[in-house]
């Protein structure tokens, strides 16, 4: 068995067609995306139809709650734009979208943690910036999830970690957007230090799981340049970089 794992895609077509175009020459036998895949200043409607018509696995990440539940006054910009330009059928769509999803037996798939979309798995904030989670708060985030494969997303950051159980957990990185800063829970930056779009296939073989994480090039200077129109400076250095703040 071999499976795609894509997240965090925030409206970003330009790069999602990438990836979709790098998969055609995998053999997956599967495409699950595991959320945060409209919100932004880009193409929020364009992603939201290129992603229904594909016979692909959704779930939904904390944008996509967020688009539906927010006020006006809680609402980030990004949620704000992407929201204005979906329709009915878009909304009623990301509504369908589950945060967490028992794939099977041996999958568990999720948009954060098994236990909240906006926490990080794989990292702990310190100091500004992310850290490798150690194994104690990997283990006390996932609790008793007892699958051999844990996917997740949310933090951006492309990675994988065996633990102590011997279960393997996936995190693809961010297909769309390559660097951001956030206060949840407190002000941080995270950065990839590549515009690429990533993400990545797990397979099932020897009686265990492997993965591979890709990175894949894209037209990024479009996208960025879109970003700029829409008044969004931020999200153009990001991905035209890779960094939130580039040092000269």
């Amino acid at each position: 068995m071999r499976i795609a794992l894509l997240s965090d895609i925030h409206g970003n077509l330009a790069a999602l067609e990438a990836v979709a175009q790098d998969l055609q020459r995998r053999s997956v036998d599967a495409v699950i995306n595991l959320g945060d895949s409209l919100s932004g200043p880009l193409l929020p409607l364009e992603t939201a139809q290129f992603l229904m018509a594909q016979d692909w696995l959704h779930l939904a990440g904390n944008h996509e709650r967020q688009l539906l539940t927010a006020t006006a006054d809680e609402s980030e910009p990004s949620d704000t734009y992407a929201r204005s330009m979906l329709t009915q059928q878009e909304l009623g769509w990301i509504a369908a979208l589950r945060p967490r999803c028992d794939y099977n037996s041996e999958i568990l798939l999720c948009h954060g943690t098994p236990r909240h979309d906006k926490e990080y798995l794989l990292e702990t904030v310190e100091h500004g910036r992310t850290r490798l989670a150690t194994p104690s708060e990997i283990g006390e985030r996932l609790g008793v999830v007892s699958a051999t494969l844990i996917a997740c997303g949310h933090t951006h950051v492309p990675r994988s970690v065996r633990t102590e159980r011997g279960q393997l957990i996936v995190n693809p990185g961010s297909v769309g957007l390559p660097a951001y800063d956030d206060d949840n829970p407190c002000f941080h930056v995270v950065e990839n230090g590549s515009p690429d779009a990533r993400y990545g296939i797990v397979e099932r073989r020897g009686g265990g799981w492997i993965a591979e994480l890709i990175a894949v090039p894209y037209p990024h200077a479009a996208m960025a340049q879109l970003a700029r129109q829409r008044q969004r400076a931020d999200w153009a250095v990001a991905l035209m970089t890779g960094y939130r703040n580039p040092a000269p």
